[in-house]
Parts: C-alpha cells; structure tokens; sequence
C-alpha cells in the first residue's frame, strides 16, 4: 500500500504517462523479433522506469522542495535514465514494434524529410551535441532561470522534457557500438565528446558546493521539505551529485566508447589477416609461388600441338 502511495504521481502529466507507454507496448511488440538479449531487455526497463519515476511520482513533490533532490532527479533524466536506455540499443526493436503499414506510410517518410534531416544532422554534430549536453546544465542552473522554472510548472516540464530528450540524443551518439558508418561519429570521436563533457560539470559541481552564499533561494521561499537541513548543506550536497556522480557517467560512457573502439579495431585487424591468408601475394621468380612466364608459354604450346 506504501508502494502504492508513493507511485502515484504528484502532479498528473498525460504526456508522460503517453510517452512511457508509447515507448514500452514498442519494446514489447518488437523484442521478439529483434532479438533482444535479456541484458539488453533489462538495461531499457531499467532506464525507462527511472525516468518514470523521476517525471510522474509523489518524488516529484520533493524535487520541488529540495535542491539536492532536484539535481538528483535530473541525474536520472540526463544522465542514468537515457544511459541505460542508450545501451540496450533498443532502435532495432522500437522499428519492429510499429506496424509495418505505419513504417510504410508514416514513419519512413517523416524520418526521410529534409528538414527533419537538417535538424538531426545539427543536433547530432560532435561539438553541438557536447555544448547542449553541458549548456542545458548550465542553462537551468543559472539562479533567475531556476528561480522561474521551479515557479511555473509549464516552464517546469520544458526543463525535465528537455533533459531527458537531450540525454537520449547524447548517450545513443556515444554508446552506439556500430562502427562508422553507418554509425554517426567514429569510436574515436565518441571517446573525445564524453570526455569534452566531464570539466565542466566539475567546474560548475565544485562553484556550487563552494559557494559561501545560498544561490537558489527559490527553495527557502516555497518551503523545504527537509526543514533540518540548512540551504546550504543542502546546496553543498546538490554541488556534490553533479560534481562527482555526474561526471562519473561520463567517465563510464568514456570506458564503454574505448571498449568499443578496442572491439571494433580488433575486428578489423582480424579481418585483414583473413584476408591476407585466403589471398597470398605471389611475385614472378619466388619459388613456390606460381609458374612462370616462359612455363605459361610452353604449357600453352603443348595445349595447341594436342588440339591440333
């Protein structure tokens, strides 16, 4: 019955519950027919779930009230939510889960469009996806921003939706396994963005646990939830989670990008070695390798003498 209670959503969005389940009755219908392993399977659960209950629960009422719970909700909506759900690889099987007329008539063509491919091809450049990934972060925590998004709660969703669709659109472009093309950016690159990403959250995790001074009064205003924790603890603790969890999933992403970088290059290698033993090089003159010219022209000779 507790469970029940604290499932159930602070503030009703119609969007998110839409959203999650869009996404879900895809993954189920087209599982099957991708062939998801059961890690993959239960890497996107884990994602997916986080994000619900980090968007639709009566956690939510503490996110509001709480500084250091908000940067922990957007951890899970930039960083361990879209992470998880960006290394179960779960393309093939959202594709497989729309029936096949919609893929026919809707999606394809929607995907195809030119302006819908401009826009992808902006946001998913190298320098553009590492500047979104960190700007938003700095974007929302600038004090006036913050201070009118944890006031207006239409402002409020444009902020989480914008962390989760930002998060999703980062960790696919790192985390995607497949060498390039037809993936976007090299391992090489994919390595290099994820660590672009990780001094500035540093920067920015360390001037909020040192600053002397209470930069997000917004909570002290609309009541805390924690009344025996100070602003400033509970600043020096938000600080904290965006300074070292934050930045330690960009070092994992890293890791997991190098991985593959290391799986790729040792797959091509080995390639070139196939190659190189069913195709060996042979030179006129080496012994053992091949007849020669003049043996071509006599064994020709006798061929023609026989015809005839």
């Amino acid at each position: 019955m507790n469970l029940l209670y604290w499932l159930e959503p602070w503030e009703p969005s119609p969007t998110v519950v839409i959203a999650i389940a869009v996404a879900a009755v895809l993954f189920v219908r087209g599982q099957r027919k991708a062939r998801v392993s059961f890690a993959r399977c239960l890497s996107f659960w884990l994602g997916l779930t986080g994000l619900y209950v980090a968007l639709h629960t009566r956690l939510d009422y503490f996110f509001e009230h709480e500084f250091f719970m908000h940067r922990a909700q957007h951890l899970v909506l930039h960083h361990l939510g879209p992470f998880f759900i960006a290394l179960a690889y779960p393309g093939a099987a959202l594709r497989a889960g729309i029936p096949f007329v919609w893929r026919q008539r809707f999606v394809r063509p929607a995907l195809a469009a030119r302006p819908v491919r401009a826009v992808v091809d902006v946001l998913m450049h190298p320098v553009v996806a590492v500047v979104l990934f960190v700007g938003l972060i700095y974007f929302w925590l600038l004090s006036p921003i913050h201070f009118m998004a944890m006031l207006d709660w239409r402002l409020y969703r444009v902020m989480n939706w914008s962390m989760v669709i930002d998060g999703l659109m980062f960790w696919w472009l790192v985390l995607d396994s497949r060498p390039a093309p037809p993936a976007r950016l090299s391992p090489g690159r994919r390595v290099l963005i994820v660590i672009a990403a990780i001094p500035p959250q540093i920067v920015l995790g360390a001037f909020i646990f040192f600053s002397p001074r209470e930069l997000y009064p917004i909570y002290s205003i609309c009541g805390r939830a924690f009344t025996w924790l100070s602003p400033l603890r509970d600043q020096q603790i938000g600080g904290l989670l965006l300074w070292i969890p934050g930045s330690m999933m960009s070092v994992l992403g890293a890791v997991l990008a190098l991985r593959h970088w290391m799986r790729l290059s040792a797959r091509a290698r080995l390639r070139e070695e196939r190659v190189g033993t069913a195709i060996p090089a042979r030179h006129d003159g080496d012994v053992g390798g091949g007849i020669t010219g003049k043996q071509a022209g006599a064994a020709s000779g006798k061929t023609a003498k026989s015809s005839a």
